[in-house]
């Protein structure tokens, strides 16, 4: 994907994302490293400044091989006096939690910035956390854009502040933010600092008790200096009467529902509407300044309570009788992203005014349910089958302790092959416990290959140690496929699309002892069915044992046939030789075959990828290629990773 956008001419006005103006900040200011770990809605960041370091040469961009490592990789950059950006969802600061917390005890000598991109309403994600609640409890401030508008604006307000007071600081976007598209002035592109100098001290930079402990004081007495000086910070600023006797407090993204709220409720010239950008810590004097001589204060923010909580313990210490609405009166919905309507009836009601819901129109059309599937030719598709039909012929039960990527579509019917999914990695962790708890089950635990080296490598390694039968599944396509095709170790090329040392799945497995490891191709079933037999046989006599997948991700597989001009085959259906007996639209579920009014099947030519899986499941040898089947096809198919741009 490119991102001309970001290197547009100084001045000019262009159209990009929130998540690519948050990229052009960054090479304006300067930055000479940026690290991170694809996630949505953080993905473009990364992607937009290795787009970038292509044309330019800088700065250095990299995928790392999880988001603990990429904050480390950032953090190590800043101590050294490089400013430096990491971009990660936010459940990856979870996974980068230790390292966040020591660095705001020793800071950094340059920028640190940390993007969480946050994503409300768990549009591509397991939880709905607010990292606002990390700035609170490690001491880190956090900076809100209130829209893709200001991205631009705060990410380089942020990278200032951090530099200037040497501490690292998070700029927390949400989905709306991130992936909202919007005309952005661009400025002029800094020379970048792309080498430093660790200036060795080990009183600060070596976190034993004794520095830790001293370090903590310092921490506290700057975080008091940081409060303050946010307090007169430009980016928050108020509109309205000042003697207004009513408060509208938009934070981040809030702010802009409240202002649109605000003006459709007529209310933009009686109401005193403060915008908050820097929401931890909370600008506590502009508060007070702002609370006094208010009966009604009403805080709109996407995410927890968090501001909320803040405001009231600030109003409680100083006194304040102001009345307080937010999310915990109830009057703002706790879960989800903001809605318009629901911010302007939740301040019609606490102001009691007459507001009237705009009934949406109600259309007598019965559209019919589209679940989420697997792609049509979706290597995956013809593994789970693969495995169903071995454990049915096993007789075992099975408990699938599944992971985070496209393959987590398999929890639907008719493969229903996921009992539990947590988090990154957690599907071999999980198994550990389940396979030393669990009598009469075989384990299988499922993991995409960007996955395993993001967080299998641990769990696998302790299966191995503590004796945890089970069989690991990796699906290897070759590159980070649910977030946008981004390489990872396995690939052979780095963020920027060179050739890079690539690091096999089955030498690591190898090398930590994992008892028996096979390696079937994904789109031949017969060899995926005899490859996790023998595997699955390991488990029940108490082994690990790892059963590798490996096929080009379908969407990958068709972009490089269309590169190398290689034409794909196009199925059909003899209609003499099918039975009806429906198990390649049933039991496989490719969307490209879909059931005729006698029961029979049909493909469309215009879904089917030409994978040829499902020539192997009809029994009936139904299914045939309308051509002959260019035999290059068939290897970019067997082919995991990506081409070198």
């Amino acid at each position: 994907m490119t991102y001309e956008e970001i290197l547009a001419e100084p001045g000019s006005t262009v159209l990009m994302l929130g998540n690519a103006a948050i990229a052009r900040a960054c090479l304006e200011y300067g930055i000479g490293l940026a690290s991170g770990y694809p996630g949505t809605p953080s993905s473009e960041i990364i992607e937009a400044l290795a787009y970038a370091s292509r044309k330019l040469g800088y700065p250095y961009v990299e995928w790392s091989i999880n988001e603990k490592v990429a904050f480390e990789n950032a953090y190590g950059a800043a101590i050294s006096g490089v400013p430096s950006i990491v971009a990660m969802k936010h459940v990856g600061l979870n996974v980068a939690a230790d390292p966040l917390f020591s660095s705001a005890y020793t800071g950094v000598e340059s920028s640190l910035l940390i993007v969480s991109a946050d994503d409300p309403a768990m549009w591509s994600s397991q939880n709905e956390q607010d990292n606002r609640w990390y700035g609170l409890h490690a001491y880190i401030p956090v900076f809100e854009p209130t829209g893709a508008q200001d991205a631009r604006s705060v990410t380089l307000e942020a990278l200032k502040f951090s530099s200037d007071y040497k501490h690292p600081v998070i700029l927390r976007s949400v989905t709306r933010v991130s992936h909202t598209r919007t005309n952005i002035t661009v400025g002029q592109l800094a020379k970048p600092k792309l080498y430093g100098e660790f200036k060795r001290d080990t009183s600060r930079w070596v976190l034993v008790p004794s520095n830790a402990r001293r370090l903590r004081e310092e921490l506290i007495a700057k975080w008091d200096k940081i409060t303050k000086d946010l307090s007169d910070n430009p980016l928050n600023t108020s509109e309205g009467p000042r003697d207004s006797r009513i408060l509208v407090i938009g934070v981040g993204v809030g702010y802009r529902y409240s202002r649109e709220a605000l003006q459709r409720l007529k209310l933009l010239d009686t109401v005193r509407l403060l915008k908050i950008t820097t929401s931890i810590p909370p600008p506590k004097s502009l508060i007070v300044r702002e609370l006094e001589g208010k009966n009604i204060a009403i805080i709109v923010e996407e995410g927890d309570p968090v501001f909320e909580d803040q405001v009231k313990i600030i109003a409680y210490d100083e006194r304040l009788d102001t009345k307080i609405y937010g999310k915990k009166t109830g009057y703002i919905p706790i879960t989800g992203e903001l809605k318009l309507e629901d911010i302007t009836k939740a301040l019609a009601d606490i102001l009691g005014l007459n507001y009237r819901v705009k009934s949406s129109v109600r259309v007598n059309i019965e559209i019919p349910p589209r679940p989420p599937v697997l792609c049509p030719g979706c290597p995956y598709r013809s593994v789970f089958y693969a495995i169903r039909r071995v454990i049915k012929k096993l007789k075992v039960n099975v408990v699938y302790a599944g992971d985070i990527g496209c393959y987590s579509l398999v929890v639907n019917p008719p493969f229903n092959a996921q009992d539990t999914l947590v988090e990154m990695g957690g599907s071999i962790g999980l198994a550990n416990g389940l396979s030393h708890t669990l009598r009469d089950s075989i384990v299988i635990a499922t993991i995409g290959d960007s996955t395993f080296y993001h967080a299998g490598i641990p769990g696998t390694i302790n299966a191995v140690y503590n004796r945890a039968p089970m069989t690991i599944l990796v699906l290897d396509n070759g590159v980070t496929a649910m977030t946008g095709h981004q390489p990872h170790p396995g690939t052979g090329l780095d963020a920027l699309g060179r050739e890079a040392r690539r690091i096999k799945i089955e030498d690591i497995a190898k090398a930590s002892g994992v008892d028996s490891v096979l390696i079937a191709k994904s789109f031949n079933i017969r060899d995926v069915e005899s490859k996790a037999e023998l595997a699955i046989r390991e488990a029940l006599n108490g082994k690990v044992s790892m059963l590798i997948a490996r096929g080009s991700c379908i969407l990958t597989a068709i972009a490089k046939s269309r590169r190398y001009k290689v034409k794909r085959p196009v199925y059909s259906i003899d209609l003499d030789k099918c039975r009806a007996c429906t198990i390649c639209y049933n039991a496989f579920a490719c969307p490209a075959i879909i059931p005729r009014g006698d029961g029979k099947a049909s493909i469309d030519p215009r879904i089917c990828t030409g994978c040829s899986a499902c020539v192997d499941v009809c029994p009936f040898e139904a299914i045939q290629s309308i051509e002959v089947v260019d035999e290059t096809w068939r290897g970019i198919l067997d082919e995991v990773g990506l081409d070198s741009e």
